[in-house]
């Protein structure tokens, strides 16, 4: 069902291949608007890198207290060119992406994973260990080490320089995320999966018994903890054993992109960030400025963050399983971009597989329109 009142949706392109794709992205909700009758407003703004430097702020004030009521905010990427004049890092941190999520309250970053059976020669690992594979990382996203106070970098006074990073969670935090992935796993196989390193970390510590306390109000669902380390490598030995992959910040942003690897690219993989408000979604790859402006970038991951905009932000499921269907029908048609393709065949630009996906969506509603005829 289509919702039955005006949706408002911001976008923020962002920089690098962030417009490139994003277009490809918005191109898949029109499709909805103008043949589904779903009416959505879309509103287009600036934010990250480029922005700063045209006008001196990441985002507009205004516009992220618009973020706050919005139905959905639908993200492409940060970062500017590599020549670029550098943005100051506490600029970056005050201003850029991490306080527009401590801002929404985005506490939950799910990245689902699963490798489509078109692409099993894709993937660096064999067919084998990547069939069947089907999790979801769920990252808390706005705690840990890259909030964490005191941070910064100061000179001692026999000269040396010295680089500080605090890693701090409270119990409500991590109570928090847990029920998120619990929760989350009680809709699909229930199994949750801890990441920490316990052994060595004494906020692992608390996380791992706070885990634990959480996961005794979920008694239906299987709950077992690993050290990062052996988490990190499992993902690429036994990636089949994960449903639900519950880490911390940093442990999160680094096992989400090693996942990549059971894909075979990180232009294919969509994520979701979510709190008490709207959320925001965003494909995982980033601004990869060295490719941006020549319509090679994979565009699959930004039209996936649309289902899961669709399915997660509006509750709205079976468009978003459209969605998903016209993408793993483009890829056993064998349409391929660049980062997917084999060395000497032939592939698809951003623009044309945008084309591709959205084709496919329209063709199916149009059998299924037939059949219901």
């Amino acid at each position: 069902m289509l919702p039955n009142r005006r949706q408002n949706l911001i976008v923020l392109p962002g920089d690098g291949i962030g417009p490139e794709v994003i277009r490809q992205a918005v191109r898949v909700v029109d499709w909805f608007a103008k043949h589904r009758g779903f009416d959505c407003d879309i509103r287009h703004e600036a934010f990250g890198a480029g922005a700063y430097h045209r006008t001196g702020a990441f985002l507009k004030e205004e516009v992220l207290a618009d973020m706050m009521t919005a139905d959905a905010v639908l993200f492409g990427a940060m970062g500017g060119a590599i020549d670029a004049e550098v943005v100051p890092a506490d600029i970056r941190r005050q201003f850029g992406l991490l306080r527009v999520r401590k801002e929404m309250g985005l506490f939950a970053n799910l990245r689902p994973v699963k490798p489509f059976a078109a692409l099993a020669d894709a993937s660096s690992l064999r067919p084998e260990v990547t069939r069947g594979v089907d999790l979801v990382v769920v990252r808390e996203l706005i705690g840990g080490i890259y909030f964490g106070t005191p941070r910064g970098i100061e000179t001692l006074p026999d000269g040396q320089r010295r680089g500080v990073n605090t890693q701090v969670y409270t119990t409500s935090e991590i109570r928090r995320i847990g029920k998120a992935a619990f929760e989350l796993a009680r809709s699909r196989h229930r199994r949750v999966t801890s990441v920490d390193k316990a052994n060595v970390l004494e906020v692992s510590q608390l996380w791992r018994e706070t885990v634990t306390r959480v996961g005794q109000d979920y008694p239906d669902v299987r709950l077992d903890h690993l050290y990062v380390d052996t988490a990190a490598m499992r993902l690429v030995a036994d990636p089949r054993a994960f449903d639900v992959l519950l880490t911390e910040n940093m442990f999160g942003d680094i096992l989400s992109d090693e996942a990549a690897v059971l894909v075979g690219s990180l232009g294919l993989l969509p994520s979701a960030s979510l709190g008490e408000g709207p959320g925001l979604f965003e494909p995982i790859h980033g601004s990869a400025p060295d490719i941006a402006g020549g319509d090679v970038a994979n565009p699959i991951g930004a039209i996936a963050t649309v289902a899961l905009l669709l399915r997660h932000g509006l509750g709205l499921a079976e468009p978003a399983a459209a969605v998903e269907r016209a993408i793993s029908s483009a890829l056993e048609q064998g349409a391929r971009t660049r980062d997917i393709a084999e060395p000497a065949a032939p592939a698809l630009g951003t623009r044309a597989m945008g084309s591709r996906i959205a084709g496919l969506i329209a063709e199916a509603h149009r059998s299924s329109a037939s059949v219901a005829r």
